[in-house]
């Protein structure tokens, strides 16, 4: 059986790509970081469903819990075939109100746990003789937002790291590829007024906003298509193209 491990895999976007990939039969680990109490209700959920994905709680951006997530998982499985890099934060600030720990604290999230994830299971990606990475971006990422600065920043990182990597890795059979989504309907996004939120959608040319599971389906698409690597797929109802 296959094995699928999603960081901040409990909730939001992270949540519908672990059930997309248990709907499909996949094994599912589900890190998580602080918020036990979800991450338990969100397994629990799972479970009513009649799945059972295993929890592992670890800050994706400190380099000793990573390796130690990853040491209990290679406990427990022989191979990990897909890994989702989705732990992401966000912070609404213009420039001049942006600290460097701001800075510092969206890029170790965003960017530096996306590194070191990929780095712990490299290896044993191209010893098992391919595998699949999938990095969640935004569409920030891609065209910028005004009042997001720092985090259009390091969702662009992550892009630039995919393409990358991905042809770093191509030769060993590991694809490595991005899904950036659009205006999705998640607790990041629970800031915005009504008026704001129809301003938006009047701005995206489907003519709604996404829900989670649109990125689910990409994801799991993106993981089993084995001729596709480096590449980026908006995932944003054409919004900002």
């Amino acid at each position: 059986m296959k094995t699928a491990l999603i960081t901040g895999g409990t909730k939001g976007i992270g949540k519908a790509v672990a059930l997309a990939f248990l709907q499909r039969g996949y094994e599912v680990i589900l890190n998580y970081h602080s918020d036990q109490q979800t991450a338990l209700e969100t397994q629990e959920e799972f479970n009513m469903l009649g799945y059972c994905p295993i929890l592992l709680r670890a800050d994706v951006s400190d380099e000793l819990q990573v390796k130690n997530m990853f040491r209990d998982f290679f406990s427990i499985y022989d191979r990990l075939d897909v890994l989702v890099n989705n732990a992401g934060i966000s912070k609404i600030k213009v420039i001049q109100d942006t600290t460097v720990a701001d800075w510092n604290k969206i890029f170790d999230v965003n960017v530096k746990s996306t590194f070191l994830c990929c780095r712990e299971v490299t290896n044993r990606m191209v010893a098992a003789g391919g595998g699949s990475i999938i990095n969640i971006s935004s569409i920030w990422g891609e065209v910028g937002a005004s009042c997001e600065v720092a985090y259009s920043a390091s969702k662009g990182a992550v892009i630039a790291f995919t393409k990358a990597l991905a042809k770093e890795l191509a030769p060993s059979n590991v694809r490595v590829n991005c899904v950036s989504p659009g205006v999705i309907d998640t607790d990041m996004n629970a800031h915005l007024t009504g008026a704001e939120t129809e301003e938006l959608i009047e701005s995206i040319p489907v003519g709604r906003i996404g829900s989670p599971s649109d990125v689910g389906e990409a994801v799991v698409f993106m993981a089993e298509n084995g001729y596709i690597t480096g590449e980026v797929l908006s995932v944003g109802g054409g919004f900002g193209k």
